[in-house]
């Protein structure tokens, strides 16, 4: 969050951390506070709630965090999918994962846990405190309920894709609290609280948009379709009922785009999905906040390794670049694999504002931010303050896309959904009538892989579906059996789950048994 987006008191406490609690890890119940502040005392003036809710966006950038040499938690949901390789291979947990041969040691596994259920703990907390704030605005503590509604849902959303059944925490914890070493949920269960919060944020009276980052009612519409859309495919196969369910709720979003297209809407060009000031607006419906005085753009990852594309001159690490393979995929013509134009970058200008030079391959364009490390002739900032986006707009056309094909088959409607995708990457969609169900349903998961590429998303693309894009035949293989190409090696069944951090289950033996495989 952006510090100048809360009140003056929130300022002096957003940055603290909450740590009460259990937290998936006994670790964290050692830290000491930086102040004599409890729980008790703490939750008591308007201000402490506004605090405490900041404290719950600053925790969601634990995906930015470091994870060894050359590596961020975020390159998990990536190096699993076979669109990226690495140029850089210091890096043995990120080299596991990229050979399909991670374990419940691989360090972004055991990151990702801790700082999903770090969120969750941090909101159990305003869900369970902040009710009792007397006096205290109604419509203020309905909005920030609704905030923390939405951001324990969507951490249990992440969580229950990755690891299946998991701990289901929804009240602050002690070391004397019942379920202080709990078991494992069921996904169901799981499902059913996500749901649940996220209906309840909906009723929460949010805008619409929110430009200071804050959850907004697009998001949670949003982020419901995605759920309904994920329940409908595996594991839980809910089928029909939950497509429909998808398909109506991201309908209200593009309702209330196509009747408001200055406030909802895609972008006209590519260039303004990674540029600072179009953050939080338009496409972007909900983003991790970035601020260089509080913490700068996290996916530097993604910079060549040893080219001097930014202003410091030969350096990033390359980590996660993409493979060949998937970028020489993309139709020809389409804008988003056009040097510059698009997601990726072939060339760019020597410490970032010089003359221009050939990288020699294809590097990923669609975090890079021309601002802070300049562009044709113009030094940048050395500031980035680039979001990275969780949800978009472009995301929710393509839901809907899919969510209403699989209800009644390729409707005019959503035709319409995703050949605005296809028109603003200057490609010739087929005519309605030329596609069946089928035919449009891969239309549309190859816009999901060819749009969504390097957001975190086509990895849960891959689970929920079974399913895993062939760069070779341009089809989609069942995911068990397919090669990655990142790494020629082959999707296993239990490729399906993510192993449970082995410390986590040294510190609470009740989250056995392990996933399968593992």
């Amino acid at each position: 969050m952006k510090i100048k987006n809360i009140s003056s008191a929130a300022k002096r406490f957003w940055l603290l951390l909450f740590v009460v609690g259990q937290m998936g890890c006994n670790e964290f119940l050692t830290e000491v506070a930086p102040s004599n502040l409890t729980p008790e005392s703490f939750y008591t003036i308007p201000d402490h709630a506004e605090a405490a809710i900041a404290s719950v966006y600053a925790d969601l950038r634990f995906m930015g965090n470091g994870a060894g040499i050359f590596s961020t938690n975020w390159q998990l949901l990536e190096a699993m999918t076979g669109t990226s390789t690495t140029e850089t291979a210091q890096n043995s947990d990120l080299n596991n994962l990229y050979g399909l041969v991670h374990d419940g040691n691989t360090i972004h596994i055991r990151n990702y846990y801790i700082g999903l259920y770090r969120v969750i703990a941090q909101a159990n907390q305003v869900i369970d405190r902040v009710p009792a704030i007397t006096p205290m605005n109604a419509a203020q503590k309905k909005r920030i309920l609704g905030e923390a509604q939405f951001l324990r849902a969507s951490a249990y959303f992440t969580a229950v894709q990755l690891w299946g059944d998991v701990p289901l925490i929804t009240k602050p914890q002690t070391a004397s609290s019942e379920d202080f070493s709990p078991s494992r949920a069921s996904v169901e269960s799981v499902y059913k609280l996500i749901v649940d919060d996220l209906v309840s944020a909906e009723a929460a009276g949010l805008p619409w948009m929110d430009a200071s980052g804050r959850v907004n009612s697009a998001a949670i519409k949003a982020q419901l379709a995605k759920v309904y859309l994920t329940m409908a495919g595996f594991p839980l196969k809910k089928g029909a009922s939950h497509y429909k369910l998808a398909a109506d709720k991201a309908f209200e979003v593009i309702t209330y785009a196509n009747s408001n297209p200055n406030v909802i809407n895609l972008f006209t060009n590519y260039y303004d999905v990674h540029r600072e000031n179009t953050k939080n607006k338009l496409e972007h419906l909900f983003m991790l906040q970035y601020n260089a005085s509080v913490a700068q753009n996290p996916m530097g990852n993604f910079f060549p390794n040893f080219k001097p594309v930014t202003f410091s001159g030969p350096g990033g690490t390359g980590s996660s670049v993409p493979t060949s393979a998937f970028y020489n995929s993309y139709e020809t013509g389409d804008l988003r694999a056009k040097n510059q134009d698009g997601y990726f970058y072939t060339s760019y200008f020597t410490n970032g504002s010089g003359a221009p030079f050939e990288l020699g391959a294809p590097y990923v364009f669609k975090h890079f931010n021309q601002t802070a490390n300049g562009s044709a002739g113009m030094p940048g900032t050395r500031n980035n303050n680039l979001n990275v986006p969780q949800i978009r707009y472009a995301e929710v056309l393509l839901t809907y896309a899919e969510a209403q094909n699989e209800v009644g088959g390729p409707t005019q409607a959503a035709y319409d959904a995703v050949k605005r995708i296809r028109d603003r990457a200057q490609l010739t969609t087929p005519a309605l009538a030329s596609l069946s169900a089928n035919s449009f349903r891969e239309l549309v998961w190859k816009e999901r892989w060819y749009e969504l590429c390097y957001e975190q998303i086509t990895w849960f693309d891959m689970v929920r579906l079974r399913k895993a894009f062939n760069e070779n035949t341009k089809g989609f293989d069942e995911f068990v059996g397919h090669t990655n190409l990142s790494s020629n090696q082959k999707l296993q069944q239990k490729h399906l789950l993510l192993p449970l951090p082995i410390p986590e289950m040294q510190n609470n033996p009740n989250l056995k048994p392990q996933n399968p495989g593992y």
